[in-house]
């Protein structure tokens, strides 16, 4: 079994994760205008064809996170296709396709507070539950650490739609409201509201 494997019965049976679906941000999102250097990179993706995950993930949700990694002034990792092997007795292996950390830079994975899985087609709620697998598995090597994190967050996206998690304790929390690229001072902003969360 891998973080792929898992449905949310499973994830409630083995880790006693209670899903539910709620707004996720008690105060307002505020937009977050990108640089011109990531207009100008979704301007030149839109016209080639994006219709592969791979493609998605290099033209559309690679820059937007490097977009925002620099707005925040390199203050965390991105860490992209790396293997995740939390705990492979339980099912918390695998590969992530996207995760942060709160550490500025480093060449491995230290305290994980955000995993993005990105979809391979258009329906983004069957991957609901492997993101939730990874967030549990941020949670699991937190813990392990004895990094105090208040909260792990998550996005399934398929570069075009974003879907937002938060997983605090064993509630996690599925974000009633889904964003769109054509919105990205939205979604960045959302991005921003996470990080600041950990300030």
């Amino acid at each position: 079994m891998s973080y792929k494997s898992f449905t949310f019965q499973q994830l409630k049976e083995r880790f006693g994760l209670e899903p539910s679906l709620s707004p996720i941000w008690s105060a307002k999102v505020v937009p977050v205008e990108p640089s011109e250097w990531f207009w100008r990179s979704l301007e030149i993706s839109s016209n080639t064809a994006v219709t592969t995950a791979k493609e998605r993930s290099e033209r559309i949700i690679s820059p937007l996170l490097l977009e925002f990694r620099e707005r925040n002034n390199r203050q965390f990792s991105i860490f992209s296709g790396w293997s995740f092997d939390v705990d492979v007795e339980q099912g918390l292996n695998g590969e992530c396709d996207f995760l942060l950390s709160s550490v500025p830079f480093d060449l491995e994975i230290k305290v994980p507070v955000f995993a993005l899985r990105e979809t391979k087609g258009p329906e983004i709620e069957s991957c609901l539950p492997q993101c939730a697998a990874q967030m549990v598995a941020a949670q699991l090597f937190n813990e392990r650490e004895h990094n105090s994190i208040p909260a792990v967050f998550g996005c399934v996206t398929t570069g075009v739609v974003w879907r937002f998690l938060k997983l605090d304790g064993n509630n996690l929390i599925i974000d009633a409201d889904v964003y769109c690229v054509d919105n990205v001072p939205m979604i960045l902003g959302v991005l921003q509201t996470i990080v600041n969360s950990y300030k």
